[in-house]
């Protein structure tokens, strides 16, 4: 809901919106690589495929479709998964939870690692929604925590920092996520239980979605992030199973000048009109 009132808008995730600034190269790659992998795990999923014509919607939705199975065979999904699982254990061990009784010793590790590499933090806030209207942009911070220490120059620091865990590889993707950490440092806070809707009603949600709210009570949704650095952010990373925990600092002027960048990116490509037919003399 826009904090001036109105109907509701969509939004954007921050992940899908600075997406566009990333080479997708090794990315690419990858994916080809685990889809041949599963075909040559799973013989059956080629079956019938070379009878399908790849330039029509059926044929591309059915080839799409096989290369997703396929990928999924060869564990494509696995890491994103324990990803996942990591993330809630960490959530209970910012909370001062006890870890399941049915933690893998694996898991065990990885969280002694992440308690060690964090000691110095103070969390103040997990996993909660902001809005930054200027893009029109939504997404969930992992953490703020409060750290005082040096910082990347050495020099000493004393404030509120947005902390995101990552458990996959960093070695491409630092630009992306300082402008996925610089979009969460300058959003405010949106409580979207403030309008209950039922997402799974197709009619009351698409009845919500018409529905007028006043500027004060569109505004009661929102709330301002505490004071957190708008230039330095920090990355923790997590590799499943690695027993190992790095941080990293990152660069939220680089990362919100990559994100004004991804929204002039995003313009661009809805204008129309780039080509016109070519009209002969006669």
């Amino acid at each position: 809901m826009p904090k001036q009132g109105g109907r509701a808008r969509p939004l954007t995730r921050t992940t899908t919106f600075v997406d566009c600034i990333e080479d997708k190269t090794a990315l690419a790659s990858w994916g080809k690589r685990m889809t041949l992998v599963g075909a040559a795990r799973k013989p059956s999923l080629l079956a019938g495929l070379s009878l399908l014509d790849p330039t029509s919607p059926a044929g591309k939705a059915e080839l799409d479709r096989a290369a997703e199975h396929a990928t999924h065979v060869a564990g494509a999904n696995d890491r994103r998964e324990q990803g996942t699982h990591l993330h809630s254990l960490s959530e209970r061990v910012d909370r001062g939870e006890a870890l399941p009784a049915s933690t893998s010793a694996a898991d065990v590790a990885d969280m002694a690692a992440y308690r060690m590499t964090t000691a110095d933090f103070d969390v103040l806030a997990v996993e909660q929604f902001v809005v930054v209207d200027e893009l029109g942009v939504g997404g969930t911070f992992d953490r703020i925590v409060r750290y005082s220490g040096p910082g990347p120059d050495g020099q000493h620091l004393d404030g509120l920092f947005i902390a995101d865990l990552k458990t996959g590889s960093v070695e491409y993707g630092g630009l992306k996520m300082a402008a996925q950490l610089a979009v969460y440092s300058r959003g405010e806070l949106y409580d979207y239980s403030a309008f209950p809707v039922d997402r799974r009603d197709r009619k009351s949600f698409d009845a919500w979605k018409k529905t007028v709210v006043p500027p004060d009570a569109a505004a009661a949704a929102y709330a301002p992030l505490p004071p957190v650095s708008q230039d330095l952010g920090i990355i923790i990373h997590l590799p499943a199973g690695q027993a190992a925990c790095t941080l990293y600092w990152a660069d939220l002027r680089l990362g919100w000048e990559a994100a004004r960048l991804a929204s002039d990116i995003r313009s661009m490509r809805a204008r129309k009109g780039a080509l016109s037919e070519f009209s002969s003399a006669a």
